[in-house]
C-alpha cells in the first residue's frame, strides 16, 4: 500500500465515492469518506446542498480516521461533488478547518453537467495556502470519464515519482 497518498472525499449520491474508490485502488492508497451532521437526503437535502454551497456555508464535520496524521501524507487527493457551481460545503469545511495541515493537494471534482469546473479547484486553493499539484473534472457515465480518470492517475503517479 502507498502510505504517502490519502484519498479523502465526500459523496452525497455515491458518484464521488465511486470515482475516488477507483482512483484509490489504482494508486493503492488509503481512501476515507468525510461526513457532516446534516441530513442531505432527498429533495430537501439537495436544496440544502445548493444553498450551503451558494452561501459558502460550512457545518460541523463528523470526525474521520486516517492511518496517519494529515501532515504526514505527501499528497492528499480531495474528492468533492459540485454543488451550485462550487465545491461541496463539506469539502470547503475540511479545507477551512484543516487545509493548512496538508503538504500537497490534488482535486477530483465530480459533476453532472458538461462544464469542466476548473475554476473550482483554484477557489479551493485559497484554503491551503499553495496551488494544487493535479486536478480532474469527472462526469460519471460520460464518454471521456475513463480517459480523464486515467490521465489524473498518471499525473499523480508522475508527481509522486518526481518528488522522490
Amino acid at each position: 500500500m502507498n502510505k504517502d497518498i490519502l484519498c479523502l472525499y465526500y459523496s452525497r449520491t455515491g458518484h464521488t465515492k465511486f470515482a475516488m474508490e477507483e482512483i484509490a485502488a489504482a494508486l493503492d492508497c488509503e481512501c476515507v469518506e468525510m461526513r457532516d451532521r446534516v441530513d442531505r437526503d432527498g429533495a430537501i437535502g439537495w436544496l440544502r446542498c445548493g444553498l450551503d454551497a451558494m452561501r459558502r456555508r460550512t457545518r460541523a464535520m463528523e470526525p474521520f480516521d486516517t492511518r496517519r496524521a494529515l501532515q504526514d501524507y505527501r499528497l492528499v487527493i480531495l474528492g468533492t461533488p459540485i454543488w451550485a457551481g462550487r465545491c461541496s460545503s463539506i469539502a470547503r469545511g475540511f479545507l477551512k478547518r484543516r487545509g493548512l495541515e496538508v503538504q500537497n493537494i490534488a482535486y477530483v471534482v465530480v459533476h453532472g453537467s458538461e462544464e469542466l469546473y476548473k475554476d473550482v479547484c483554484d477557489q479551493m486553493d485559497q484554503y491551503v495556502g499553495h496551488p494544487h499539484v493535479a486536478d480532474v473534472s469527472l462526469r460519471i457515465g460520460s464518454a471521456g470519464y475513463h480517459f480523464w480518470r486515467d490521465e489524473f492517475i498518471r499525473n499523480v503517479t508522475n508527481y509522486m515519482t518526481a518528488e522522490n
